[in-house]
């Protein structure tokens, strides 16, 4: 992915960017394992402690391994479609297990029940490191706003303003890696007579990680922040602060 040079203050984002704490190394936003390889070059970063990157991990791989077994309806690592996945899945036989003493039967289809604790704490986590690599804010207190599930439980018109580009009012914090990326797009609109009136506007568009594989968009505008995030095109997020 297109790595941009973040030229917003740096006091902005000091420490750890989920808990205030000490900045011991550094985090991948997206984590790998919610990618495959070859992974994307210039893959985001930010500082965060060993508590933190440790506790997360735990949950980030029962989280990706929760998504296939969902998609191929098993745990079984020969069924699994991300190899990367599979792997996890013989390594670690108490984690499928796991996941295996949720599965359940609904209508007659294969379903698991999922832990929402730790889902909820793997995506807020991704909003707040996007929030700080793309956006330089650093959000650790409660979203105001918090959902996830997958995309396509959504109805088709709520799929797409999920997925629309986000048309900028106001520009975010100076020197972002968000406000380096807007675009300028010009619209024309009728005026009611013959003529059109032509308007510049400035285009916040969806940041593709990995081909359908990892997606987000970071929006900073008229005081609020949302992160929305796909994976796999499967599960979808959107946290906002300040709505």
């Amino acid at each position: 992915m297109d790595q941009v040079n973040n030229y917003a203050d740096d006091r902005l984002v000091r420490g750890c960017v989920y808990c205030n704490g000490p900045e011991e190394t550094r985090d991948h936003v997206p984590s790998k394992c919610l990618l495959e390889p070859p992974y994307p070059p210039n893959l985001p970063v930010v500082g965060c402690c060993d508590t933190c990157n440790q506790n997360f991990s735990k949950d980030e791989q029962y989280f990706v391994c929760l998504i296939e077994s969902v998609l191929c309806g098993s745990t079984d690592p020969d069924k699994i479609g991300r190899p990367s996945v599979a792997k996890i899945m013989r390594k670690s036989p108490a984690l499928r297990a796991r996941i295996e003493n949720s599965r359940t039967e609904v209508n007659g289809q294969v379903a698991f029940v999922a832990e929402n604790e730790r889902i909820n704490n793997v995506m807020l986590k991704l909003a707040r490191g996007h929030a700080a690599f793309e956006l330089s804010q650093c959000c650790r207190t409660e979203p105001d706003h918090f959902w996830c599930g997958p995309l396509h439980r959504l109805s088709q018109e709520a799929q797409d303003g999920f997925n629309a580009v986000h048309f900028q009012h106001i520009f975010g914090e100076i020197g972002s890696r968000n406000l380096q990326r807007l675009l300028v797009m010009q619209m024309t609109f009728p005026t009611g007579t013959d003529e059109k009136q032509n308007v510049g506007m400035l285009v916040n568009d969806w940041v593709d990680v990995q081909d359908d594989q990892y997606r987000y968009i970071a929006i900073d505008d008229m005081g609020y922040f949302i992160i929305r995030i796909v994976i796999g095109e499967y599960f979808a997020c959107e946290v906002a602060w300040g709505v």
